[in-house]
């Protein structure tokens, strides 16, 4: 990523998460400063397993980073559809050296913390003092040259362009677009990691494993550093609140295993064995059709949310941050509005996408059951594991550190 010629340009960059911190290094690559304002008073250590698919590799590899990730992470060798009782692969598509050859950059599973803190460093290597904690935002305020993050402490902070990487529930996106009102799916989600030593025989396939199963599926994977991960998803009409969609909120062991009573060993062991159950409510958000406003910007999940069911969720907020970047470089502030014609038609399909797997991981009884797994076998043997992968092209090799070269 060559610099450009705009190095007293200041970009202020709301939150400190996957997006905030990969837009920050793709901007500081172009020559820009950056100021990273997150509300939180420490980078604590929460969080779980992530997929990072080969677009969003390419991304960490162009920052220099694809090392330092491949040296913590874990590469599966296939995705996998399986039952969820009785365990037995459905469909299988191989991943492994395939997707390096196939797209240029693996498919890795990571835990988040250790991205999170690979990016830190790197940002604080490059300019230190960037990242600024316990600086809750409220707002911003702007004129023709310039604006102003609002600070909760009355303070008021100067930039540039204020790129908001606030997440789910975006103090940036709520000034630019109004309220946003989520839709609960009817679907909770269960969260949870395990050391490997813990499971004995029931250690997860070293594959990205769907589980299937009646209102209900399991997704299980491998880390890179000795643990397991676990995504449990369960429909329900659990009473919904303002804090049902606090994905560290904490349910319990009985409870879990309760919802997955009857099920694979694999899928109770990890459940019987992890220390902590994270449980939360699933919302879903329909496409935003407008991302910024003057010098505000908004990315990653502030822009478009999406449901946990296609494994794009850190890819977009990575996407977007190199683009974004890109774009400032060669057309300044201005750029900030070309970026939506590049993304928001993507993402919107991506999040459709993702709607779509939430439908086909479950089934409603024994007949349907039988139905679906039947035409995923057929499905899966007519068309072989080429065509398997060629399906995801859309995803994978939409590779945007090529595009706007």
């Amino acid at each position: 990523m060559p610099e450009t010629a705009y190095p007293a340009m200041k970009a202020l960059i709301i939150g400190g998460g996957i997006g905030g911190l990969c837009s920050a290094l793709c901007l500081l690559a172009k020559g820009w400063r950056v100021k990273v304002i997150e509300q939180a008073p420490v980078i604590s250590e929460i969080g779980a397993g992530i997929q990072l698919s080969p677009n969003a590799i390419q991304v960490m590899q162009a920052l220099g980073l694809g090392d330092a990730i491949k040296a913590v992470a874990f590469r599966p060798v296939a995705s996998q559809m399986r039952d969820g009782i009785s365990g037995k692969v459905i469909m299988s598509s191989p991943m492994g050296s395939q997707m390096q050859r196939r797209y240029g950059a693996p498919y890795l599973h990571i835990h988040r913390a250790k991205l999170i803190h690979i990016l830190l460093d790197a940002l604080t290597a490059q300019s230190p003092g960037a990242m600024n904690l316990n600086m809750p935002v409220i707002g911003y305020d702007q004129d023709e040259v310039s604006i102003k993050a609002k600070l909760a402490n009355g303070e008021e902070i100067g930039g540039d362009i204020l790129i908001g990487a606030d997440g789910i529930k975006s103090v940036i996106a709520n000034q630019i677009c109004g309220p946003i009102k989520p839709q609960y799916t009817g679907n909770i989600a269960w969260r949870m990691t395990v050391p490997l030593a813990r499971l004995g025989r029931n250690i997860p396939p070293p594959a990205a494993s769907v589980w299937m199963g009646q209102g209900k599926h399991a997704v299980t994977y491998l880390l890179g550093d000795g643990l397991a991960n676990f995504v449990g998803v369960v429909e329900s009409d659990w009473p919904q609140s303002d804090n049902d969609e606090d994905w560290c909120g904490l349910g319990s062991k009985e409870e879990a295993l309760a919802d997955f009573d009857g099920w694979h060993p694999i899928v109770t062991s990890l459940i019987d064995k992890s220390d902590t159950h994270f449980k939360w409510a699933l919302y879903d958000r329909k496409p935003l059709s407008r991302w910024h406003d003057g010098r505000a910007v908004i990315l990653g999940d502030a822009a478009h949310a999406m449901l946990p069911f296609i494994a794009q969720g850190a890819a977009m907020a990575i996407e977007d941050s190199y683009i974004l970047a890109q774009l400032l470089s060669a057309h300044q502030i201005r750029g900030v509005e070309s970026l939506y014609s590049h993304r928001i038609a993507r993402t919107s399909k991506i999040q459709k996408a993702a709607n779509a797997n939430m439908r086909l991981f479950h089934h409603e009884d024994e007949i349907s059951r039988i139905r679906k797994q039947t035409s995923l076998k057929i499905a899966d043997k007519v068309s072989g594991n080429a065509a398997s992968m060629m399906a995801l092209d859309w995803i994978y090799r939409h590779d945007v550190t090529a595009a706007l070269q």
